[in-house]
Order: structure tokens, then C-alpha cells, then sequence
């Protein structure tokens, strides 16, 4: 029987891939890129179309020899890195450097990609084979002859005028530029003074007083700008009488957010667990090569058919028909954003943080319990909430508005926030409050405040943009 070879980046996929091949199958790691344009010079013939010069990594010599033993053992060598412009290129530089590329060769090869780790993706990938995509493979070229082009014309004036060892580049000279005119703007801003008032009301029927936020006047908003504006209006209402002019009753319905895409999965990574962008990116490789989640790098929100029905028969065993809901979707602007992969989610629902918590560390737990629940939840119904909102008029010259809301159907809350009552402004209002209500001031403050310029860039944040 012919022996076929698998040849991927990472030995921790290495180990999760053989799991789903048979014995005709040898699975070998290429430890990433193997060629490089060497570290010593531009390496970039630029008067020759710009035509790189690659030399073997330094210390790969080792490895490269031994998957050339392995490679002349089988019939059919399957190139397996990761599905991106970036893997296209090992995959190309592997074919190169094991000399399977030249008509003289007898071996077959294929180039293989998989957008998880799972059996059913790993062996569809083996049943479609293509060639090796040669604009992906030019699109990976043009961007690292870039930021060599970049980085070593412009590293040395860092050297020579701010510091030795500074690297700049394509990347790194867009964002520097991004942050310094962040910080010019911010030099620049100049805070305003606004004030806002707010009146605590006691009304018949009610347990507790309502928060109450001034609005303007009976016929337009006001914007406070001095302590003698909210003094005078605070005068006026300390003397007024106080009366119920409007209450609506409505529903408020707040969506099932996106799933993860690699820019909104650093963000919250960031804000929730406080991890950097390149903490958050090792973890998720790791528990990409451990086939726990879909690949990692994408910039779509689209999930595929079979992950929408994994989620709908998870969600309706776990939690019910009610709590099912036709996913939001986000259109795709080919313009904007590449779609070649879908959104980060598990790969299997059925394997929660809870049972794989011992397996895991800390960290992984931590991130892979927020992809979980963020897909879960972008699969599941909206949640809705009754509101409540009242206008208050004082005398007949100023309006106050209060507004609560209480949670009638939790829906993806249940999952990915807290379940339960959201208090808005503070208020519970759960009499029968009308135009008849009985209201009075109870107490009254103004607070002064000041306009802040555009937060400083964090490294997610940047990221982001």
C-alpha cells in the first residue's frame, strides 16, 4: 500500500493529526518556515524585478535532511500548514527545499488545508487535494520583500539617531504614525466645562425614589456649560411643583453579538481577562493545534452551515426551542475584508470549558471558555427587555426623564452575560406610575464634568484599527 507523508508546522499538531490518520500515513513537522532571505543583507536583487535570494534558516539544515528521508519513503507527499498566505509560502518553500518541485521527481504533491483540527476537516482535506495557489504564495513574497525593503533602510536611521536595535518596517512605520497623530490630537484638545443635574423623586406607590437626569426645557434640550447655569436651574426646581407629563411603556431588544473575529478576540481578551495581543494570539495557536477551535485568523463573522447546526442542536438540548434564533449576520464587503476563513468558534460544542478545564492551563481555559461562549451565544435568540420611561416636569419651564427596564427574556444573557434584572439609570420602577402619580423632589445635585479627547492607543485597540 503506498505510504503517504503529512507534513505540517507545529509537532503540537503533529501529535492531534495522527490521532485521525491510519498507519499509510507519517506525520512530520516543518517547525515553520525553512528558507528565509538571509538576516546579513537586503537579499532583494531590486534592479532584477526585485527578486529574492533565500537561504536555508539557520539550523534547519538538521530537520530539512531528515524530512528528505521521510519524503523519499512515500508516494505522496501532502503539504499541510496552516490555510493562509503565510502557510502557502512554507508549503512552496518546502516543496523548493526538498526538491520535489523539479521535473525529475517522481514523487506527488499536494497542498492540503483545513480550517480545524478535526477528523471530519482533516480527512475532507486528504479527499481534495489542490496545487499549490502561486498568488497566495506572490501576495506572502511582496509583503516580506516590503517590510525587508522598509526595515532595513529605515532601521539603520533609528540606530544612528534614536537607539541601536531599533527595528522599523511596514507595519511598524504605519502604526508609529497612527499613534503619533493619536497624541498630537489629544496635545491638542482642548476640554470643555458641561454640567449635568440630576433629581432624585419620591412617588406614591413606589418602594424606592426614581433617578430622574435633567433634559431641558418643556420644548427643547439644554446643554448645561457653567456652575451659574446649573445653579439657577437648580434654584428654579427646589421651588417648583413636580408633576408626571408622559409615561410610555416598551420593549427594548438587544442582539446576539458576532462571533469572534481575530481583531474583536484580541479586544476582548484585552478588557476581559487583560491578556496582550500576543499572549491572546500563542494561546489561541495552541488550542487551534490541539483542535479545539477554528483556525485563528480570519476577519469574517460567517460561520459555515455544519457549525450553525452543531450550535442549534447544542443550544435546543441545553437550553430549549425559545432560545433559538436565526444567527446575526454581517455583510461581507469583499472590499474590506479577505472572508477566506470562517469565524474563530470551537470546533465541538460538546467538549465545554467545564469538562476540559483540568486539561487545560489557566490561561487557555480562560480564553477558550470566551470563544465558547461568545459562539454559543451569537447563535442564540436576542435578549428583550420591558422599559419604562417618564417625563417629569417642573413648574412649567424645565423636563427631567427617568427610565428603567427589566429583563423579560434573557436569551444568549443567559450564556454569555448575566442573567437577571438591568437596572438603567439606576431605576426599578415597578408600580403602576401615571400622569395621576403623586411625585415631589427629593433631592437635587448638579455635577460638573469635562469633555476628554480620543483615548490613547492600547495595543489591542491598535490592533483593532
Amino acid at each position: 500500500m503506498a505510504k503517504n507523508l503529512v507534513i505540517v508546522e507545529s509537532p503540537a499538531k503533529v501529535k492531534t493529526i495522527k490521532k485521525f490518520l491510519g498507519k499509510n500515513y507519517s506525520v512530520v513537522a516543518s517547525m515553520g518556515h525553512v528558507r528565509d532571505l538571509p538576516k546579513s543583507q537586503m537579499g532583494i536583487d531590486i534592479d532584477n524585478d526585485f527578486e529574492p535570494k533565500y537561504i536555508t534558516i539557520r539550523g534547519k539544515g538538521e530537520l530539512l535532511s531528515e524530512l528528505r528521508k521521510e519524503a523519499k519513503k512515500a508516494d505522496t507527499i501532502y503539504l499541510a500548514t496552516d490555510p493562509d498566505r503565510e502557510g502557502e509560502a512554507i508549503s512552496w518553500h518546502l516543496r523548493t527545499a526538498l526538491k520535489l518541485d523539479g521535473a525529475d521527481s517522481k514523487k506527488k504533491v499536494e497542498r492540503i488545508t483545513f480550517n480545524e483540527i478535526t477528523k471530519t476537516a482533516v480527512k475532507n482535506s486528504l479527499k481534495s487535494p489542490r496545487d499549490i495557489d502561486m498568488n497566495l504564495v506572490d501576495a506572502q513574497q511582496a509583503r516580506r520583500v516590503l517590510d525587508r525593503m522598509v526595515g532595513y533602510s529605515i532601521s539603520p536611521l533609528l540606530w544612528a539617531k534614536v537607539k541601536r536595535g531599533l527595528s522599523a518596517g511596514r507595519v511598524q512605520s504605519v502604526a508609529l504614525r497612527i499613534i503619533c497623530e493619536r497624541e498630537s490630537e489629544i496635545d491638542a484638545f482642548i476640554p470643555e466645562e458641561y454640567w449635568t443635574i440630576e433629581g432624585s423623586f419620591g412617588v406614591k406607590g413606589e418602594k424606592k425614589p426614581i433617578e430622574a437626569k435633567f433634559h431641558g426645557s418643556i420644548k427643547e434640550k439644554i446643554a448645561i456649560g457653567s456652575k451659574d447655569e446649573a445653579d439657577a436651574i437648580i434654584k428654579y426646581c427646589k421651588k417648583a411643583d413636580f408633576k408626571v407629563t408622559d409615561v410610555k411603556n416598551g420593549e427594548r431588544v438587544r442582539k446576539s453579538p458576532l462571533p469572534f473575529t481575530t481583531s474583536t478576540m484580541q479586544q476582548e481578551a484585552s478588557s476581559v481577562l487583560n491578556f496582550a495581543t500576543q499572549k491572546t494570539m500563542r494561546i489561541a495557536q495552541q488550542l487551534y493545534e490541539e483542535g479545539l477551535i477554528s483556525y485563528l485568523r480570519t476577519d469574517s463573522t460567517r460561520i459555515s452551515d455544519d457549525a450553525k447546526e452543531m450550535a442549534a442542536d447544542y443550544i435546543e438540548k441545553n437550553y430549549g426551542n425559545e432560545y433559538l434564533a436565526e444567527p446575526n449576520r454581517k455583510k461581507s464587503d469583499a472590499k474590506k475584508i479577505q472572508d477566506a476563513h470562517e469565524a474563530i468558534r470551537p470546533t465541538d460544542l460538546e467538549k465545554s470549558p467545564v469538562e476540559l478545564k483540568d486539561s487545560l492551563s489557566r490561561d487557555q481555559f480562560r480564553l477558550y471558555q470566551l470563544i465558547w461562549k461568545r459562539f454559543i451565544a451569537s447563535q442564540m435568540a436576542p435578549a428583550k427587555y420591558a422599559t419604562k420611561n417618564v417625563k417629569i416636569q417642573a413648574g412649567d419651564k424645565y423636563l427631567f426623564t427617568a427610565s428603567a427596564s427589566k429583563v423579560k427574556f434573557a436569551g444568549f444573557m443567559n450564556v454569555y452575560t448575566e442573567s437577571g434584572e438591568e437596572k438603567v439609570g439606576g431605576n426599578v420602577i415597578s408600580g403602576e406610575i401615571s400622569t395621576e402619580s403623586i411625585i415631589s423632589l427629593d433631592e437635587i445635585n448638579g455635577k460638573q464634568h469635562f469633555t476628554n479627547p480620543s483615548p490613547h492607543y492600547t495595543e489591542a485597540s491598535l490592533a483593532f484599527s
